[in-house]
């Protein structure tokens, strides 16, 4: 069958320039392929791992990226043999993600990071990876997302002066890129929208003050949209098209990346830590059309797709390119990742029923 991928560019008119590619025939079946899927690390990555030596401790292990990145770490550094332990902490809120670590060979310590006492019982570590953040449920309570967005990071940076630091950001500290521009590069000035983003650029401003304070080598990640099939941007579209629930194109333009790559490159981006940080933009290379992936999943599913409002003339972009260029693009296409979102959700895979709220152009979480 085939199916159609979206264009990198734009045209001069603003829409999706369309071409047709043949997609792998290979569909995931059930939670355990997907879990693979996503922990199979790259032969990049497996030769990264035979560098590290002592602790890689990653802390807020028990979200939704998480696991898997651990238990590809894990993974990777048993294929190149390396002298490594992989440590999951978190509150583990939910244990079945502790059991699964646990299961894939990944040590995991029950961990709250706002508590000082809890923290400084974790093993030492000489790499880092931090994926702790808040953002649902700001308005309701902005001081819970500025503690975790904020203490949190000086509470892991105190504990851990001497390590390497990856520190997971997102790209909400920018303002809104004109859908032509390819989107906004980490020499561009910030401007970001609403409490949720003007935390997450307090969370940077905590890394940047204590690497440049004790040197800590520290890499900034800016992500924008990983996606799996339980949830993400692409979910939350192929999920109203096969509902029957118009799709709202105000905000008409995205990136994403698949969230195996987008975890592989976080721990291969440990290798550009430097004091002070080091920013990078960590997306797919693709400026995606709402419209065009909606008509897509409609043909997928099936459906007749219904669309309200008219696409704005900017959204929420960034330009990964320079990431690519140090770390390599992304292994998975966005074909491949419409395809198997569009069979997961017609087989009624499991959901995560967290929706991203990419249409929210306010910045109210």
């Amino acid at each position: 069958m085939l199916y159609f991928l979206l264009s990198k560019f734009l045209t001069d008119s603003g829409t999706s320039v369309m071409t047709i590619s043949e997609s792998d025939s290979f569909e995931i079946q059930d939670e355990d392929q997907l879990d693979h899927w996503l922990t199979t690390p790259s032969e990049a990555l497996i030769r990264f791992m035979g560098t590290l030596r002592g602790n890689l401790l990653i802390l807020g292990a028990g979200g939704k990226m998480g696991p898997t990145l651990a238990a590809r770490a894990q993974f990777a550094a048993a294929k190149a043999q390396a002298d490594l332990r992989v440590i999951a902490a978190s509150r583990f809120s939910d244990n079945r993600s502790k059991q699964w670590l646990n299961a894939n060979g990944v040590q995991t310590e029950t961990v709250d990071l706002l508590d000082r006492k809890s923290i400084e019982q974790l093993p030492d570590a000489d790499n880092v990876i931090f994926l702790v953040g808040s953002k649902f449920g700001t308005s309701a309570n902005p001081s819970q997302t500025w503690m975790a967005n904020t203490i949190v990071p000086a509470n892991a940076l105190e504990r851990y002066p001497n390590a390497r630091f990856v520190a997971l950001s997102t790209g909400n500290v920018y303002p809104f890129s004109p859908t032509e521009s390819g989107g906004s590069c980490v020499t561009d000035p910030v401007g970001p929208i609403g409490e949720y983003a003007q935390a997450a650029l307090g969370r940077e401003r905590v890394f940047q003050h204590y690497s440049v304070a004790n040197e800590t080598k520290t890499v900034l990640v800016r992500l924008n949209y990983a996606v799996d099939l339980r949830y993400g941007v692409l979910v939350d579209i192929a999920t109203k098209v096969q509902a029957g629930t118009p799709i709202d194109l105000t905000c008409g333009y995205l990136n994403c990346i698949w969230q195996g790559d987008a975890n592989d490159i976080i721990i291969r981006s440990l290798e550009l830590a430097d004091s002070p940080p080091r920013l990078i933009n960590l997306t797919g290379e693709d400026t995606l059309s709402v419209r065009r992936i909606a008509e897509d999943f409609g043909q997928r599913l099936n459906r007749k797709v219904t669309f309200v409002g008219e696409e704005s003339s900017n959204a929420l972009l960034s330009n990964a390119s320079e990431t690519s260029r140090l770390l390599g693009s992304p292994n998975t296409s966005i074909d491949t990742i419409l395809q198997q979102t569009a069979n997961w959700v017609t087989r009624e895979g499991r959901l995560l029923n967290k929706p991203t709220h990419f249409e929210v152009r306010d910045g109210v979480f």
